[in-house]
């Protein structure tokens, strides 16, 4: 996936956990943690990696709570 892409999708996962009420970081970091596959939680850390520009503060704060998803061999 072009990081372009990922970076819309995460922004807009924040955009909509932004008006809930609790722990934000920790609905997006669930949302991520259940909807994205591996390679996309792998594309998303090392996008925060290197930098993380375009996210949003939000995405980084619940990086916290993501899963890494293991290497693959």
């Amino acid at each position: 996936m072009k990081t372009e892409k990922m970076v819309t999708m995460a922004n807009q996962i924040a955009t909509f956990f932004a008006s809930q009420p609790g722990d934000r970081a920790g609905l997006i970091a669930a949302h991520i943690n259940d909807f994205w596959e591996p390679r996309m939680r792998r594309q998303l850390f090392d996008h925060v990696a290197a930098g993380g520009a375009g996210l949003d503060a939000l995405v980084l704060d619940a990086m916290e709570q993501v899963h890494e998803p293991a290497d693959s061999a």
